[in-house]
């Protein structure tokens, strides 16, 4: 599987170098899933620019990780470019249930926003 991880102090981006996010490689993304999550990283925006099909097994491994992110902070999903990806999502009504943002920079945006958030909800919660 190919992938790239840049990790910043606040967020990490996961971007999936693969055309296909199917039964082959969902296994392994979802490995490596648990991994980034028990490394501590808070909050992670899953980049799909790359990715122009998914299969039922892709959509677990994209379930599994938006439950690991649910206790942790944020799990984002963007680059859902490709129509047939996009059709799937909406088909499988995924898009009730993740957070999805159309750009990388968008991304990044919301996630320090709910990083900000939290930090004032716990500065509240310290003054009570």
């Amino acid at each position: 599987m190919k992938y790239t991880v840049d990790q910043h102090d606040n967020y990490s981006i996961f971007t999936l170098d693969e055309e296909n996010l199917n039964s082959i490689l969902a296994p392994d993304l979802k490995s490596k899933f648990v991994v980034l999550s028990n490394e501590g990283v808070q909050n992670l925006i899953f980049n799909l620019t790359n990715v122009k099909f998914v299969d039922s097994s892709g959509l677990s491994a994209i379930l599994t990780a938006n439950r690991l992110w649910k206790s942790l902070g944020s799990f984002v999903l963007t680059g859902i470019d490709h129509p047939s990806v996009q059709k799937l999502i909406q088909i499988s009504r995924l898009n009730t249930v993740l957070t999805i943002i159309p750009t990388l920079e968008e991304s990044i945006e919301y996630v320090m926003m709910e990083v900000l958030e939290r930090e004032l909800k716990s500065e509240g919660d310290d003054e009570e």
